[in-house]
């Protein structure tokens, strides 16, 4: 069973990151205090929505619709929801490291409070993503359109967050090499994803499918990080989480989710390390500057480099710099300036002599790079 850790056991524990990979059992904003700062790489939180219904529903048939109607999403007015909106906000920022990003899932209901809400508390919205559901539940009143999405938003800590994770290439490649969309169709969850008790009725009302929660995972994180879900539920992040290699922390107060969750995340069986690596581009790769193959040795001062075709040369000087018809710059300005243009991309234009035929210095640049990657 996936490991279950009261609130009461949380607050005393002295050795950190023992929470990592548990279900905290306890009202969401005292767990969340319970944390330490800037502890955890990503948050997907599914508060309950609010969704103010009045009295029982039922289908043209008369039989009656399982709607959400449960305790844990009756609020006494929106001025009450907006407090605990801004409450468990402001716990996850705390938690959220600097470069970390939080998703938040909603309805026509909520959202839009949640989002100012967001705003107000100086989150940064990123992207808001429709999720289009192709089984929506129909309207059984016929007093309103079909209600066939939710919204998501996802944010940074604040406006000047640098170096979120977004797996950008991977999305691209993933999605038949076209930039992936702010629309994504996923059916609601059912069949035998879906978690039933003895009964045949379903163990929570609103679990979400487990595509939707590899998408959010595999776009904004990394293996190994750390995810947050205040709202755990029937554990559906924690699941998706193991199988994909990062770590999860969920908060729950329902001893009947949390039963359900923690044998759902230990029947996941964690994809292996070639499954999980993440494709990058050149943006994700490390900067390496040109004075580091000289510092290496790659290249010396003194040496010299053309272009492809041998038309313009340049001398390699100790600092790192070019130097060519009594001009002097960088591998970008001095390649711009031999040709007579604006701006140049110096690594593919500059080249150097193997013995054998010549290479653009951009080969050298990848040693490097291998060799820090070696270190990770």
């Amino acid at each position: 069973m996936a490991a279950v850790l009261p609130l009461a056991d949380l607050k005393q524990q002295a050795r950190p990151g023992t929470w990592i990979n548990s279900i905290i059992k306890g009202d969401c904003v005292a767990a969340l205090e319970a944390l330490p700062d800037h502890s955890v790489d990503a948050i997907f939180a599914d508060p309950p929505y609010n969704l103010q219904l009045g009295g029982t529903l039922h289908r043209p048939d008369q039989s009656l619709v399982d709607a959400v109607d449960d305790e844990w999403d009756q609020f006494a007015s929106f001025e009450a929801y907006d407090a605990f909106t801004r409450a468990w906000l402001l716990a996850c920022r705390r938690v959220l490291k600097p470069a970390g990003t939080i998703w938040v899932i909603g309805s026509y209901h909520n959202i839009f409070r949640v989002g100012a809400m967001m705003q107000d508390l100086n989150f940064w919205l990123l992207n808001d993503i429709v999720w289009r559901k192709t089984n929506p539940m129909p309207n059984f009143k016929g007093r309103r359109f079909q209600n066939a999405h939710e919204t998501m938003i996802w944010a940074s800590r604040d406006a000047k967050a640098k170096g979120y994770t977004f797996n950008y290439d991977a999305l691209k490649a993933s999605n038949d090499d076209v930039q992936m969309r702010s629309d994504w169709l996923f059916p609601i969850c059912s069949g035998h994803e879906r978690l039933k008790d003895d009964d045949g009725r379903k163990v929570h009302p609103t679990q979400k499918p487990e595509a939707l929660l590899a998408r959010v995972i595999m776009a904004s994180t990394k293996p190994g990080d750390v995810i947050l879900d205040p709202f755990f539920g029937s554990g559906t992040t924690g699941a998706v989480a193991k199988r994909l290699g990062r770590n999860f922390v969920g908060i729950e107060r329902e001893q009947d989710y949390i039963d359900a969750a923690s044998t759902r995340i230990t029947a996941v069986e964690p994809l292996g390390k070639a499954e999980l690596t993440v494709m990058t581009g050149k943006k994700a790769e490390p900067r390496v500057a040109f004075n580091t193959l000289v510092e290496s040795g790659l290249v010396k001062p003194g040496q010299v480099l053309t272009d492809a075709k041998r038309r313009h040369s340049a001398i390699i000087r100790a600092d790192g710099t070019l130097a060519a018809n009594g001009e002097a710059g960088s591998i970008h300005r001095l390649g711009a300036k031999v040709q007579g243009l604006d701006a140049c991309n110096g690594w593919t234009f500059w080249h150097f002599d193997d013995g054998q035929s010549l290479k653009p210095i951009d080969e050298l640049r990848a040693v490097v790079r291998n060799d820090l990657a070696k270190l990770d």
